[in-house]
């Protein structure tokens, strides 16, 4: 156990001295400690004493995505979005839903014994996006404000909006394989996500509230509002879960509340949350690659699951998008791009982990849900990590090239910049 916990600590000072180093050959931190997972993790050298049944593991799961979840929604100042709030809008009102009821679609297509519910709640877990997975995309000053803006806008916001649609689908899923109480599962399920809005209400308004006033008459300073906030989002997650809501709606929609509530004046403290979730990521992509992609990898007799994967990271994904963009006067190589920069990251691993948990107990056969959505996260770590560089360069040389007023190069003020620890600065 402690040798595992020695390497796990090692490879972390090891990452951190090497980062930009690695970033510049396309190597990104799930990719390393996804793999250190699954190398020390119980399918192969079993270093790492974790399973769904120690102690705490799914809490550390919930609790890294609550907090990421605050933080986007806390420190994205939606008001820099208007003057340009069509691209975000489109992406997140037309392309979400849509890429959601094709990946319904195709999964029941390939997967019908599994159920509708199965099949939507897959096509959910793997509709949320990862900017991390993409950075060049975001770093690159020669790609367009607009785009970068968009996909940016989108990536913070639609693992928050997904969240609910995961909730009831996990609890029609649990339900319809029960066989106890079908009748009341959609009751309960809709009364969690009011509390959790309740919870998030009460929570974001009222640290917002008091922690204005505070910051005005000098009794806080910038290290213990950074403090203050970061136990506000773990305010919002348990409180929640205290009253039966749901932890992740609550911490989503009081960042949201909160950052209103402030005038997003505390955008900058805020970041030492969004820095203290990433850091827990580190420990949740190593539990998935111990747990989830064993799993994905001695199931591959199975060709539907990577059949699915393939098709989530492509035309689930793109073909909705295009749609989306249409008749915006974008390019076809700037909607091409915008499409398959649609990245699979820690919202579907965590919500991988959860609904594996959730329907194991329920008796559920989870096999094809857990090997999808691995794979399909195992895909898009690869080969978005891979691919963001050069594609970027090349989507920055073409437009370079190309003659006339293009609607992509729309002059608009750059998000402020954000400096993740672990992602590198990028702006928001």
């Amino acid at each position: 156990m402690f040798l595992g916990l020695a390497i796990v600590a090692l490879l972390i000072f090891v990452y951190g001295t090497l980062a930009v180093k690695l970033g510049r050959w396309s190597i990104t931190m799930p990719m390393i400690f996804m793999t250190a997972g699954f190398l020390l993790g119980p399918g192969c050298a079993g270093l790492l004493p974790i399973s769904f049944e120690a102690e705490g593991m799914k809490t550390l799961t919930e609790v890294t995505l609550a907090v990421l979840l605050f933080a986007d929604a806390s420190t994205l100042d939606l008001r820099q979005l208007r003057h340009d709030p069509g691209l975000p809008a489109r992406l997140l009102g037309v392309g979400m839903p849509l890429t959601m009821l094709l990946g319904t679609a195709i999964f029941f297509g390939l997967l019908p014994n599994e159920g509708i519910a199965f099949a939507a709640l897959l096509a959910i877990i793997l509709a949320p996006t990862d900017a991390a997975l993409g950075l060049p995309i975001f770093n690159d000053p020669k790609v367009p404000v607009r785009i970068r803006r968009a996909l940016n806008v989108e990536s913070g916001l639609n693992d928050g909006i997904a969240t609910p649609f995961v909730l009831l689908f996990l609890s029609l899923a649990t339900a319809s394989e029960a066989h106890a109480a079908h009748d009341g599962w959609l009751l309960k399920a809709l009364l969690e996500i009011v509390l959790a809005l309740l919870a998030g209400l009460l929570v974001g308004a009222g640290g917002g509230w008091l922690l204005t006033k505070t910051a005005a008459r000098g009794w806080s300073s910038g290290i213990s509002q950074q403090i203050a906030i970061f136990g506000l989002a773990l305010a919002a997650f348990f409180g929640s879960l205290m009253i039966d809501g749901n932890g992740f709606i609550a911490a989503f929609s009081g960042g949201i509340i909160f950052s209103a509530a402030t005038g997003n004046r505390f955008s900058e403290p805020a970041e030492f949350t969004e820095n203290a979730g990433a850091l827990l990521s580190l420990l949740v992509w190593g539990i998935f690659g111990g747990l989830a992609v064993p799993k994905a990898i001695f199931h591959a007799g199975d060709w539907r699951p990577f059949a699915c994967a393939v098709l989530s990271l492509t035309a689930v994904r793109m073909l909705p998008v295009a749609l989306a963009m249409s008749r915006t006067g974008l390019r076809s190589d700037t909607i091409a791009l915008m499409g398959w920069f649609g990245p699979r990251g820690l919202a579907s691993v965590v919500f991988t982990l959860l609904a594996f948990m959730t329907l194991r107990e329920a008796g559920r056969p989870i096999e094809l849900l857990v090997s999808t959505a691995t794979w399909t996260i195992m895909l898009s770590v690869l080969t978005h990590g891979l691919s963001a560089k050069p594609l970027s360069a090349w989507y920055a040389r073409r437009l370079a090239k190309a003659g006339g007023p293009l609607p992509e190069l729309q002059e608009l003020p750059e998000l402020r910049e954000r400096l993740n620890i672990l992602r590198g600065s990028h702006k928001r």
